[in-house]
């Protein structure tokens, strides 16, 4: 990785990047020049992307977290600052628990509890303790939490994880508020179907049917996301904070007309 890139000598923690979006992200990011600390509670698989990253002429290093423990997130972040001396970018990538699709009567509370506690209090407590860094930081800070189009739109048999993707863009405008003085941009991106792992494990069948209903006729790549971050991170956004940006192809626009019309694609 040669040249100056967008993120020349910032230092950036993505938590969730053992694989999928996070993993993108944290490739992007020190393609553009920054340092990158990847963490996640999947060491085996954070060594690997560590090992991509680096073989690449990247800079990175893996910590195992869990932002379901308050001392563990306390922890990286007292290790970042204890080997970096400061935090210039954070992401959140923090999702799971729940239970598949099912309707809410037969949702057990547990299942519900443990998809806010990771979902929506993991983002919490990562924005909790990346804040305090970035606040020592005269420069501030840039922060990116994912959210989801199920955060501004509800899906149905999912009330674990819509609750908790909506909670999630609510911290993103209360810590954009908090911190704007002290020079911290705190956004989120909601992404729409998106070729993860999961829908890539789902087969064609589901894949083709994700990509039917967005309009711009295609499922999204992990790419898409992290070139997203990327803009939200670096000085090209410095005059956006507060926000939620979908990456959907199109799908929170609008519903399209049950009228049939001709395509306006060039033959």
């Amino acid at each position: 990785m040669n040249g100056a890139g967008q993120l020349e000598g910032k230092i950036a923690v993505v938590v969730g990047a053992s694989r999928g979006i996070g993993a993108a992200i944290a490739q992007t990011f020190a393609q553009e020049g920054a340092r990158v600390v990847l963490a996640a509670r999947d060491r085996p698989a954070l060594e690997k992307n560590v090992a991509t990253i680096n073989a690449a002429g990247g800079d990175a290093t893996a910590v195992t977290a869990d932002v379901t423990g308050e001392d563990s997130m306390r922890a990286l972040l007292a290790g970042i600052r204890d080997t970096f001396g400061r935090l210039d970018i954070a992401v959140n990538n923090a999702a799971g628990g729940g239970r598949p699709p099912t309707p809410l009567a037969q949702w057990d509370s547990a299942d519900f509890d443990s998809s806010l506690a990771v979902t929506l209090r993991g983002v919490f407590l990562s924005l909790k303790y990346e804040i305090e860094l970035m606040l020592d930081n005269p420069a501030g800070g840039a922060i990116v939490n994912l959210s989801s189009t199920a955060g501004e739109q509800g899906v149905s048999g999912l009330a674990g994880y819509v609750s908790a993707k909506y909670g999630v863009g609510g911290l993103t405008r209360v810590a954009a508020l908090d911190y704007a003085d002290a020079g911290i941009r705190v956004n989120a991106i909601a992404p729409g179907p998106i070729l993860t792992d999961a829908l890539a494990a789902a087969g064609p069948a589901a894949q083709a049917g994700a990509a039917a209903a967005v309009p711009l006729g295609r499922l999204g790549q992990v790419d898409d996301v992290a070139r997203a971050a990327l803009w939200l991170v670096s000085d090209a956004s410095s005059f956006v904070t507060g926000t939620v940006l979908p990456v959907d192809g199109g799908r929170l626009a609008g519903v399209a007309s049950f009228v049939r019309k001709p395509s306006t694609k060039k033959a």
